[in-house]
């Protein structure tokens, strides 16, 4: 019984979370100190950096 019941608890705050996830995401980089360190952790990652940097600074032919 008590295994349904936390199981049941963290499926509804999973659901929650996914439900209002922009809204969540919205409050956490209005924090400026929150916002900088997102960046920071993400830069670290390889794949995420290459991918970025490599759409940042592709040229664009204009037609």
């Amino acid at each position: 019984m008590r295994i349904i019941l936390i199981f049941s608890v963290v499926l509804s705050a999973m659901l929650a979370i996914y439900k209002w996830r922009y809204k969540l995401l919205n409050m956490i980089l209005a924090v400026s100190v929150l916002r900088k360190l997102g960046v920071m952790i993400t830069m670290n990652m390889p794949d995420i950096k290459n991918k970025i940097l490599s759409n940042m600074f592709t040229k664009t032919s204009n037609g």
